[in-house]
């Protein structure tokens, strides 16, 4: 066997050949790539140097001619899970789920006795996507072990997905919500990363020489990763719903007092709604005066008892996008400090040290401190402003901090140093929420420019 190399088509679309010869025949493959051909032909070196015998009809190796018994989506989909989960975060699982219970709804044959698809999508979410898996579980209903047999049977090959339309029909599924109405765009690129990397392990499987689904031309949804300036509150507005939160369901049963902290410090200290939750005493220097500072090295978001591993709802982990150890300290202005020395001489903390918990000594759920918030800002703003935009979320509050940082001037690497982002990202983000910045360079502008008058 000889292989001439790799060789780029002078083509109106740019692909690569890989051409060899075998006992006097030669062969070739097409490759959209260069990587993908130098892949394929890693492949071929490899079966020659290891002896093996190629065939004079295909100009395969054996290796490389092997039949497959044809894998269904749904099998590969489970194998893809039980690769992915051990690693991935809790939304993270909840993601990826969520993905492959949309991809598999859209790749079903015609089957006589199919359930509804509510009880289809509910099976799938809440029992085939979820490891352990329903066949290493006694407490699977047996309702749910017949649909997901019928899943099993009716789901089509994997193979399938070789074909443009298949994959551009599962890809057209994921821009339509359940009620028929049109997924948000960020849902729509979330599926179709999923969608990608799981296809993509089918490559590393050998069940596909290439991805098709990134051979489909498909137009991706745009997503706008920067920060409405509508939701940004001022310094006034977001004091006044501080001063809201304190009102909401009495002073008696202190729902909303006890959260006044956890406001302050999204919008005093720009810190996100997990790193708040999971602040303990013990991170916190709170002088009598002046600045104090919080050492940040440990988050509790709200996943959900079926994607963590401890079973509970709140994931237990260190900062977003940081090794395991790292940690932020932040310095926190007078303002923050007084609102965090209130709280612990009104409310203590709970009994592993966390500032802010439930009236039980629980994580404070998201749903909770979202509903007070939302009752806060009806009490704080006029009725036409509490039904536009503004700071309609709690993590708004940190969109107003870090915006009312940069407006004040601040460098934004210190900017980003405290929150926890790039100054590439910090820049992108809150470049629409920097308000007077351009009055300022068109001075500087103007002030060169009259130099030379």
């Amino acid at each position: 066997m000889r292989i001439w190399g790799i060789r780029k088509r002078n083509t109106q679309k740019a692909s690569y050949d890989v051409r060899w010869k075998v006992a006097g025949g030669v062969f070739s493959e097409q490759f959209r790539t260069k990587a993908l051909a130098d892949n394929y032909r890693s492949k071929l070196m490899r079966a020659a140097r290891e002896g093996e015998e190629f065939d004079t009809e295909t100009g395969l190796p054996d290796s490389m001619t092997e039949k497959k018994a044809s894998s269904t989506w749904y099998a590969f989909a489970l194998r893809y899970l039980a690769m992915k989960w051990p690693h991935a975060a809790p939304n993270t699982r909840d993601a990826i789920n969520e993905s492959l219970t949309s991809v598999t709804m859209a790749l079903f044959h015609d089957r006589p006795g199919r359930p509804s698809d509510e009880e289809i999508r509910r099976a799938l979410r809440n029992w085939a996507f979820v490891l352990p898996s329903p066949d290493a579980r006694d407490d699977v209903p047996e309702e749910v072990r017949n649909i997901l047999h019928w899943v099993a049977k009716a789901s089509r090959p994997l193979a399938d997905l070789a074909e443009p339309a298949t994959t551009r029909a599962v890809l057209d599924s994921f821009k339509l919500r359940l009620d028929g109405k049109a997924s948000a765009a960020e849902t729509v690129r979330r599926k179709r990363r999923t969608f990608v990397n799981a296809v993509n392990y089918a490559v590393d499987l050998g069940e596909f020489r290439e991805n098709p689904v990134t051979a489909v031309r498909w137009q991706k949804p745009k997503v706008s990763g920067e920060v409405d300036p509508r939701v940004v509150a001022n310094p006034e507005q977001a004091r006044s719903l501080l001063v809201a939160v304190s009102y909401v369901s009495g002073y008696k049963r202190s729902r909303g007092r006890r959260l006044v902290g956890l406001f302050a410090a999204m919008y005093f200290g720009g810190f996100r709604p997990a790193e708040v939750v999971g602040l303990a005493e013990s991170d916190l220097v709170l002088p009598a005066t002046g600045w104090g500072s919080a050492l940040l090295h440990r988050t509790r978001p709200t996943a959900g008892k079926l994607w963590t591993d401890s079973g509970e709802t709140h994931d237990d982990r260190g900062l977003k996008n940081r090794p395991a150890e790292d940690v932020r300290r932040v310095p926190i202005p007078p303002q923050l400090v007084a609102a965090l020395r209130e709280h612990l001489d009104t409310f203590g903390t709970a009994d592993d040290g966390r500032l802010f918990f439930s009236e039980k000594g629980a994580v404070v759920p998201s749903s909770t401190y979202f509903r007070v918030w939302q009752e806060a800002r009806f009490l704080a703003l006029p009725p036409a402003v509490a039904a536009s935009p503004l700071a309609a979320r709690p993590y708004d509050l940190r969109h107003s901090a870090l915006s009312t940082w940069l407006n004040a001037g601040v460098d934004p690497t210190e900017v980003a140093e405290r929150a926890g982002n790039s100054v590439e990202v910090l820049l992108s983000r809150y470049a629409k929420c920097i308000d007077g910045r351009q009055e300022v360079a068109n001075n500087r502008i103007e002030k060169l420019l009259s130099e030379y008058e």
